[in-house]
């Protein structure tokens, strides 16, 4: 970041007047660095947590209310989760698009966020829940950063932000815990979604996968099951996510030589298009070095307009663009890393992309 911002004062400046704009309730204080181990820290409250709060949805012993989301306190989160478990899909469906609408609203992921994914996670697992693979998707979501649209070599496979990167919620509390936490929410209940990655419903498993990806823990145990699922897996499109769900997590925690395993996978003819072309891009997030023409060659015969439909709903892809032209634009910004999206006919150069990878996606 540039040195000549000093993001930690300006969160002094404007965290207050942010809250009341939002939520309409000015208070003196919203984020303290001085809250790290406290009470406060929603990373500690997540590791906290016990298994029977968890598994039993005992809401009445999570303290909601001392976390926010976009539209305010964070105390109503249960009754959206609640909605989820409905057997009524309609009422189901209106549970998890005010979810999602609350906890991530507009690429922000909101102080309250952490302590729904076990909920979330649990509600995913349950068979006579419905949209599975949508709950899934917003536990990975909340438990990443919003990399804005950005499918560059850098940053396509990042899930956290850096330490010297500081970013806050609309409410003025400092994100990187939020994702954090999610994180390790994740971690803690990794048994639910590596069970998940055997489920009969191939979008559930490549959304278990994205899930897993972003843990911040039981990075050995949940690689070996991604390698698993993935030598058994015959779906395209999901054997793809796998693939960079295992360049995900190995990049976050250089715990096993993926460079080898994604080269491998893009250079074997025998392979899907979607499982080389994602092994090509995991490989290219991976090392520094320069594309070969080998893989240059892969990339020329293996993607179509036909692939890159196939490959538009896989989450990494969507995060990009939304509309069903990320893998266009992921090979744009990876091998033209000066470029940059903007809107059609924008003014603004520097003006964000319209829309958000992170709107709900139903």
């Amino acid at each position: 970041m540039n040195d000549d911002f000093d993001v930690k004062a300006l969160h002094e400046a404007w965290a207050g007047s942010l809250r009341e704009a939002w939520i309409g309730e000015a208070l003196p204080e919203v984020w303290s660095e001085e809250w790290r181990g406290t009470e406060r820290d929603v990373r500690v409250v997540v590791a906290r947590m016990p298994v029977e709060v968890r598994d039993g949805f005992v809401y009445e012993r999570v303290p909601w209310g001392r976390f926010s989301h976009a539209y305010g306190s964070g105390e109503n989160v249960p009754e959206d989760l609640e909605e989820m478990r409905c057997a009524d899909a309609v009422t189901a469906e209106r549970g998890l698009r005010s979810l999602w609408n609350s906890i991530s609203h507009q690429g922000s992921r909101c102080s309250v966020a952490p302590l729904a994914v076990p909920f979330l996670l649990r509600i995913a697992a349950d068979c006579s829940t419905h949209h599975r693979a949508d709950t899934l998707e917003l536990v990975a979501v909340v438990a990443r950063r919003n990399c804005w649209e950005d499918g560059s070599r850098t940053d396509l496979l990042q899930v956290a932000d850096g330490d010297d990167a500081w970013h806050f919620d609309m409410s003025g509390y400092f994100r990187n815990w939020t994702v954090e936490a999610a994180r390790d929410a994740i971690a803690a209940d990794a048994h639910i979604p590596i069970a998940l990655l055997d489920d009969p419903d191939p979008d559930v498993r490549e959304a278990a996968a994205y899930v897993l990806a972003a843990s911040t823990g039981r990075a050995g145990e949940i690689s070996a099951a991604l390698h698993d699922r993935f030598r058994a897996e015959d779906h395209a499109r999901v054997g793809a996510s796998l693939v960079l769900a295992i360049a995900q997590l190995a990049r976050e925690h250089r715990h096993e030589d993926a460079a080898a395993f994604t080269r491998a996978l893009w250079s074997d003819p025998t392979r899907t298009a979607e499982v080389r072309v994602s092994a090509a891009l995991g490989w290219l997030c991976l090392v520094d070095d320069p594309a070969p023409d080998a893989l240059r060659a892969v990339l020329d015969a293996c993607v179509t307009d036909e692939l890159g439909r196939s490959m538009a709903s896989m989450p990494w892809m969507t995060q990009v663009d939304h509309d069903g032209d990320g893998l266009t634009h992921t090979l744009h910004r990876m091998f033209d890393p000066d470029s940059r999206r903007r809107p059609a006919g924008a003014d603004d150069p520097w003006a964000a992309p319209e829309g958000c990878a992170d709107d709900p996606p139903f």
